[in-house]
């Protein structure tokens, strides 16, 4: 097992309350405002942060949300010539907490780390829905989102703890060092019928369930499960 020690210093905590979202109004928390004050992080996640759609958002293995604070400027170079583009700024992806210095190409599945007084393990990356076509006001950002690689990813809890806004995220263990959230996002979205790569994804134990649980299905079906749903689901054309 791989044990490599580093810190990287926290740029925003945040958490949000659901408000009504969408041209239906639909309860989402994705606007998520900087704390000031310590947090205590249990295992279903910040005490203040909530989820407006707790079927697939937040609960135990999707606790916390990071996205890589480098990968804003990526988007503003990438959507300078998009007009209207919104929240493109730190917690504009509805993220927990934010750092320079961890990407999906540095972070693995199963990666745990020391935050403030809590321990978390990296548990999968996020798979972007609809929700972004309107939160950034672009068509087809999720898909972008997706293609790019650059979706953030969640942590379950280990050992619950209290969190400050000034903390550091220090790595204490890599158990699947070569598991990258990158290789990762490549077997789910590129050689999507890989059979050897799907195979060995679905062996690393820290994955959570519901994403073995996909894998698994593909192995199985030979085929790649349907995204309409979650990357359309509405576009900023229905919107007002």
């Amino acid at each position: 097992m791989e044990n490599r020690s580093a810190t990287w210093p926290l740029l925003s905590l945040r958490a949000g309350r659901p408000q009504p979202f969408g041209p239906r109004g639909e309860p989402s928390a994705i606007d998520k405002q900087a704390l000031s004050e310590p947090e205590f992080l249990d295992f279903a996640g910040f005490g203040s942060d909530q989820q407006g759609d707790p079927r697939h958002h937040g609960g135990p293995e999707k606790a916390v949300h990071h996205y890589a604070a480098e990968h804003y400027s990526m988007w503003a170079f990438e959507l300078s010539a998009v007009p209207g583009v919104q929240n493109l700024a730190v917690g504009g992806f509805g993220e927990n907490i934010s750092t320079y210095g961890l990407t999906e190409d540095t972070v693995s599945a199963g990666d745990i780390f020391r935050l403030g007084h809590a321990l978390i393990q990296v548990s999968q990356p996020r798979q972007p829905c609809w929700k972004l076509n309107v939160r950034f006001n672009v068509e087809q950002m999720a898909l972008r989102v997706q293609t790019s690689g650059r979706t953030g990813w969640y942590y379950r809890v280990l050992e619950p703890g209290w969190v400050a806004p000034d903390s550091n995220l220090a790595r204490v263990e890599r158990p699947y060092p070569a598991w990258t959230l990158s290789r990762i996002l490549n077997v789910l979205y590129r050689n999507r019928l890989d059979t050897d790569e799907l195979r060995a994804l679905a062996a690393v134990g820290a994955l959570t369930e519901k994403m073995r649980q996909l894998v698994e299905k593909r192995l199985s079906l030979r085929k790649v499960e349907p995204w309409a749903r979650r990357l359309d689901g509405v576009s900023p054309s229905q919107v007002g």
